[in-house]
């Protein structure tokens, strides 16, 4: 199954997450564009992050932000 475009939206904001540490979280605000507003709220009704404009990863979005990263990493060695 290949990735949708909501996927990548979602990955797209994971990716920004600082994993060394938790007391770091992101905020989206109402001026961003409608499909990081999307993607960050599915995350949210996902259970991966603390509140519909981001906030905090919980654990298992930690987990999630970590694999992406990891994949991201691999397909774009910088």
């Amino acid at each position: 199954m290949p990735y949708t475009q909501d996927i990548v939206d979602e990955i797209n904001i994971l990716v920004r997450y600082n994993l060394s540490t938790t007391q770091e979280g992101i905020k989206v605000h109402k001026t961003a564009t409608p499909e990081t507003i999307a993607a960050t709220k599915r995350l949210y009704d996902k259970g991966l992050v603390t509140q519909e404009d981001g906030g905090y990863l919980t654990a298992l979005g930690h987990e999630a932000a970590e694999q992406a990263q990891t994949v991201l990493n691999l397909l774009n060695p910088a």
